[in-house]
């Protein structure tokens, strides 16, 4: 186990939780709640025998919940993470790992205990998006405790090898797990949570969330993710093609202004157009390496912090896909952007505008390659950092 008081902790976000559009708040209250690092994140599909597996260790003598509580929620894991059994569906469940000082303790107190009739509305995740009804004879009626957590980091080292076992085969880019109308064609994209998100704890990233949750598209895939200086060259690549013509129309009107300001006398008509032409190439080179600089991480304000060059990648699956993303993300310029869009609420400029989204089904292939959005980050975490010495 490790050292100290470093602790890993996990969050299974059910899947009535996600089916209900309510994993934005669930993240929100995450971030805010326990200050703690996310390290991994990935979605599950789960198989028959993880369910069971898993429900196997979660009734302990240990667990100061009543047994009651504890056999509800194994059946409750049985019921709602395994395949539909008549339709062999799969269902979604989407686990988030964090890392930091007694993290399994900040997890549990963030998610709150399940308990009939508690009074207190609203003060932990079980508060807000729980529910535990009872009928007037004591017997259960409905119970959904809307995410899953361990108490101890004994039982979160346990429980995550379990997961880490099925994450090649049960989890990552889950298609064909929704399922949708006859003739339907849905779309994949891209969205990527910027490194502007992730500067200090904040409700930010499950903002996002919460607002792309308007669009009814489905999450398929989630990824923390560090891009590469190589990576952001090549995923940006056309922004690169496209940039010295924007510039061409702006670094011209200003560079005579600031000469003519400077010198104090008047530039000839035209002037503009030859100014405009030497110094727009390396105005667009200088933004694009500045974009790539603050993807990656390799900024001094980056390096200020936290976690430099982090972001989160999630792949939405549903009809119009893209162009519903692109509508609720809003103008690349939050100052252009329509009021309630993601950028205009949580923008600041054109480079760091909370969030990246494909503008193509073809670009979104590309860009899920580029970012390996396959990448099982969760099994070599837990493998590395429960890595017993000789």
């Amino acid at each position: 186990m490790s050292n100290g008081n470093d602790q890993l902790a996990y969050v299974l976000i059910n899947p009535y939780t996600i089916y209900k559009s309510r994993t934005g708040g669930v993240i929100g209250r995450l971030f805010t709640r326990t200050a703690l690092e996310l390290v991994a994140a990935r979605m599950f599909a789960p198989s028959r025998e993880l369910a069971e597996e898993y429900a196997s260790v979660v009734v302990t003598a240990k667990d100061p919940d009543n047994r009651r509580i504890q056999m509800l929620i194994r059946q409750y894991i049985l019921d709602n993470y395994a395949p539909h059994p008549q339709t062999g569906q799969r269902r979604r469940v989407m686990m988030l790992v964090f890392r930091g000082e007694d993290a399994a303790k900040k997890i549990r107190a963030a998610v709150g205990q399940i308990e009939p009739g508690r009074t207190v509305a609203g003060e932990t995740i079980r508060d807000t998006y729980g529910d535990f009804i009872l009928t007037p004879d004591n017997e259960v009626r409905y119970f959904e405790p809307a995410v899953l957590a361990a108490r101890s980091a004994e039982e979160v080292e346990g429980r995550l090898r379990i997961w880490a076992k099925y994450s090649d085969t049960d989890g990552g880019l889950l298609e064909g797990v929704v399922r949708y109308p006859k003739d339907t064609k849905p779309q994949q994209t891209l969205v990527l949570l910027k490194p502007d998100n992730f500067r200090f704890a904040s409700a930010r990233p499950g903002s996002i969330v919460d607002l792309i949750s308007r669009t009814g598209l489905f999450i398929i895939a989630i990824k923390v993710h560090h891009m590469s200086v190589e990576d952001a060259q090549e995923f940006y690549g056309p922004v690169r093609e496209v940039l010295p013509g924007v510039y061409a129309g702006i670094t011209g009107p200003r560079a005579k202004a600031a000469l003519e300001k400077e010198f104090g006398f008047a530039l000839p008509d035209g002037s503009e157009k030859a100014l405009g032409k030497m110094i727009a190439p390396l105005a667009a080179e200088h933004q694009f390496n500045r974009i790539v600089n603050f993807m990656t991480g390799h900024t001094s304000d980056a390096e200020a912090a936290g976690d430099p060059g982090k972001m989160v990648a999630l792949v939405y699956e549903g009809v119009d896909a893209v162009a519903k993303i692109r509508n609720v993300l809003g103008a690349t310029d939050p100052r252009k952007a329509a009021p309630g869009t993601i950028r205009r609420e949580l923008g600041q400029d054109i480079m760091v505008n909370a969030a990246h989204a494909s503008d193509t089904a073809e670009n979104a292939r590309r860009e899920m390659n580029i970012i390996n959005i396959r990448e099982n980050n969760l099994k070599p975490l837990v493998e590395s950092f429960y890595k017993r010495k000789p």
